[in-house]
């Protein structure tokens, strides 16, 4: 035993007669008897060693002759041995007790990993079954797609192309959209081919007869502003003098004249 309980009323009231010395070696001799739980050695000098009290064998005599009872095996002592037997059945009864318990815990834990493990078979048939019907819708999809044929007109090149940037872009190509480009590229003077080219270019998942027509006015203006000559003066000059002989103006001045005009 490394632990028993210590009466200190009753004890003192058994050890007031004992000198110092008898007292501690009656302490250290209950302490080694409870520790051991085996009688204590009937030779003196060595019991003295024992208990680290080599000098006071004639206190430790003293006390086992009037605290403990002599036997064939050693000295033995009555209370310490109803505490040790006590401690035993309890632990005895404890460790029943964790056995049982433990046999519990174990049928239960088999009967959380049994549910769980057809929870789990469960789970990954149904997950199994969606990822079926889902690989079989986009198998679906991904053929209807594929149904749409190049349009006359349109090279092979540019339709993979056009076809890749809209998969990219998340937007399948339907035959209702690829009607729509061609409708505007015809409002634009476009061929398919040419705008369904200029969607790659600008990363356009559709194309507008207007986003064109506005961008072919802006680069005219911009042309005409870039083409006024860096004579204009020189040729305005030429102009009113042939004005003021009655002689028309050449065509490069009439010209001129009309970018000015409309510069203004």
């Amino acid at each position: 035993m490394h632990y028993y309980q210590f009466n200190i009323g009753d004890y003192k009231s058994h050890t007031e007669h004992l000198s110092e010395m008898e007292d501690l070696a009656y302490r250290r001799l209950l302490d080694w008897y409870y520790l051991h739980e085996t009688p204590i050695p009937l030779d003196i000098q060595e019991t003295a060693r024992q208990i680290r009290m080599r000098t006071h064998s004639e206190c430790i005599a003293t006390v086992l002759q009037e605290y403990f009872i002599r036997t064939g095996d050693g000295w033995t002592h009555g209370r310490a041995d109803k505490e040790i037997a006590k401690t035993g059945e309890k632990s005895s009864k404890a460790s029943e007790s964790a056995k049982e318990r433990w046999k519990r815990e174990k049928e239960a834990n088999a009967m959380r990993t049994h549910s769980e493990v057809s929870a789990n078979a469960m789970r990954t048939e149904c997950e199994g079954n969606a990822t079926h019907n889902t690989r079989h819708i986009t198998q679906d999809t991904k053929h209807k797609t594929q149904e749409i044929q190049a349009p006359e007109g349109v090279t092979i090149q540019t339709w993979q192309d056009f076809q890749k940037l809209r998969k990219t872009q998340k937007a399948p190509l339907t035959q209702s959209a690829l009607d729509g480009i061609k409708s505007e590229a015809t409002k634009a003077g476009w061929s398919l081919d040419d705008a369904m080219r200029e969607c790659c270019a600008r990363g356009w998942r559709g194309f507008k007869a207007k986003w064109v027509i506005d961008q072919q006015f802006n680069n005219r203006q911009i042309h005409a502003v870039q083409t006024v000559p860096s004579n204009a003066a020189e040729i305005t000059k030429k102009m009113l003098a042939e004005r003021d002989i009655g002689s028309p103006p050449p065509k490069e001045i009439r010209e001129a004249i009309s970018l000015l005009t409309r510069k203004k």
